[in-house]
């Protein structure tokens, strides 16, 4: 909300975060939320923070929950103020607000709230506290209620009578009933207004109910754009992979029409920024890319200072540009994942990309891919477009790096919740970053990235298919005569490439192999057109280069008649 209204000062609005004790001291998150505060890719200008401080996790008390004096001691590590205040001192409260307000405001810092108090009927109406903590709601049980002290406290000074203080207790019950009986009457259902606002040009809901649209770019401009992304200033020094690996992929583009995946991705983003839609593109080592293909930001490699050809683009073509911001996050994964997540939620004609540096890294942010990603429309009634790219594959990396876990995504995947897809070429991933923006349904974005792909040959698309292609869900064989095959192979990812190259070894001409892109959703009207040119009782194969029990298998096999 804060770049969406240019304040860059961080002072027209302000976050405020509400935790729990046993919450704010015990779960990880919040310590990599903290280390966001002051890195310019996730500053606010200052969080506040009040912590309802009640003294129970559930049934668990404070000796039990935390190592130190005060649940609020985690933020010792961004050294700002923490205001400790009881609960029972309505006007303390008050000022105390008051005060972490303006030292926000002033000092552009964190600060924090401890509102001491405590939980008049345990976790909840129908918990019994006293089984776990006996003694504590002997002190709870003997205490008036805040209203009740507050109301004396008034009454004693001539401030506020106590008949008019319990004429506005009246009275705002009244109303609460008043209000409950009129919902019994009606039988109203309050609908959440999640698609007003920015939102209301974008939709959600079913895959069959929007047309793909069109993503070709007009060549000149693909051709000006690839110039402005190989113009360097003078005198600026790149080393030498980087000249012979992305500035010669990008001269290839130009003079050869010759795509390679990195250029691809560039482009997209390129495309995106010249119609003017903001580019934020985050994760560990994301500017140049965990496997060096992306090289979105370059150094001087005498000088260190840097250089971001993607900020360019309006003065090459004389129009505004959107927003491109691209940051190397810290080694946090659920910390970063949610902060995207919920920086998607407010930038609907924008493409928000979250890298994870090998597709395995994605288990550290799972509670929020679980939780809040692929549930994001269902569950919380908001629309995201969020692309996470997951490097994938196995090529000799060992069971660490090998694996994004395609088929926990695919278990994740009903009712047209999000898109998983896993590509084979440049146009592919340039035409399905383009698609996330151009078209209005928003959901979010699986890609299982490549890794050996990002250099292969094998990847490479030509300039043209940019221009009139679009993203292919399926990929047919159109090498093998449907009368000829004797048996169908269906694929998805780069084990495609070690298919084609057996069986050219083999020298076959009756297997066909057949790329699935789009694992989720998928068309089976599509699947069915591809297979229809090939004659009844032909072998149907499904093939992967993960594991029987990972991988894509069960998912496909459950689809698949």
């Amino acid at each position: 909300k804060q770049d969406r209204r240019g304040d860059t000062k961080r002072e027209r609005v302000l976050p405020l975060l509400i935790h729990g004790d046993a919450a704010f001291i015990g779960q990880g998150i919040v310590a990599e939320t903290l280390n966001l505060a002051y890195l310019e890719g996730y500053t606010t200008g200052g969080t506040i923070h009040i912590v309802i401080n009640n003294q129970l996790g559930y049934t668990t008390i404070a000796d039990d929950a935390r190592s130190t004096q005060y649940c609020t001691d985690l933020v010792r590590m961004l050294r700002c103020p923490v205001f400790h205040v009881n609960g029972d001192d309505p006007e303390a409260v008050a000022q105390v607000a008051i005060l972490a307000a303006e030292y926000r405001q002033r000092f552009h810092k964190d600060a924090v709230i401890d509102l001491y108090c405590y939980r008049k009927y345990g976790h909840n109406e129908a918990d019994e506290p006293r089984f776990t903590q006996p003694t504590m709601y002997k002190s709870i049980d003997a205490k008036e209620t805040v209203r009740k002290i507050y109301a004396t406290q008034l009454a004693s000074t001539g401030f506020l009578p106590e008949s008019e203080s319990e004429a506005l207790v009246a009275r705002k019950r009244k109303a609460l009933e008043d209000a409950l009986q009129e919902v019994r009457d009606t039988k109203r259902v309050f609908e959440v207004n999640a698609f007003g606002g920015l939102w209301q040009h974008y939709r959600g809901g079913a895959d069959l109910s929007v047309a793909d649209a069109a993503t070709g770019v007009d060549e000149a401009q693909l051709r000006e754009l690839l110039e402005t992304m190989r113009t360097l200033p003078e005198g600026f020094q790149v080393r030498r992979q980087i000249a012979d690996g992305v500035l010669k992929n990008i001269q290839d583009a130009l003079e050869l029409g010759k795509v390679k995946w990195g250029t691809a991705e560039n482009l997209a983003y390129a495309t995106l920024l010249a119609n003017g839609h903001t580019v934020r593109v985050t994760g560990q080592d994301c500017r140049r890319g965990t496997f060096a293909h992306r090289q979105a930001v370059l150094h001087d490699s005498a000088t260190g200072v840097t250089h971001t050809p993607l900020l360019g683009i309006g003065e090459a073509l004389q129009k505004p540009q959107g927003r491109f911001d691209i940051y190397d996050s810290p080694l946090s994964e659920q910390g970063c994942l949610g902060f995207e997540w919920g920086y998607s939620l407010d930038c609907p004609d924008g493409l928000v990309v979250w890298e994870a540096q090998f597709g395995d890294f994605g288990n550290g942010a799972q509670v929020i891919i679980d939780q809040f990603i692929a549930s994001s429309e269902d569950k919380w009634h908001r629309l995201s477009g969020l692309v996470m790219l997951l490097p994938h594959g196995y090529e000799g990396s060992g069971p660490e790096h090998s694996s994004a876990r395609l088929e926990r995504f695919l278990a994740l995947s009903a009712e047209d919740n999000m898109q998983v897809v896993n590509l084979t070429s440049a146009a592919q991933i340039f035409h399905a970053l383009r698609r996330q923006v151009v078209r209005q349904w928003r959901k979010p974005l699986i890609v299982m990235s490549p890794k050996s792909l990002f250099r292969s040959p094998n990847s490479e698309s030509q300039l043209s298919e940019f221009v009139n292609g679009s993203f292919q869900r399926i990929i047919p064989d159109l090498e093998i005569a449907p009368k000829k095959a004797k048996r169908v192979l269906l694929c998805t990812g780069k084990v495609y490439f070690d298919l084609v190259d057996q069986r050219k070894k083999e020298n076959r001409d009756d297997v066909a192999i057949i790329r699935i892109e789009q694992l989720y959703p998928l068309r089976s009207e599509e699947l069915r057109e591809v297979l229809a040119p090939y004659a009844d009782g032909t072998d149907l194969v499904w093939v992967q280069e993960e594991p029987f029990n990972s991988g894509a298998w069960f998912f496909m096999n459950a689809r698949l008649p």
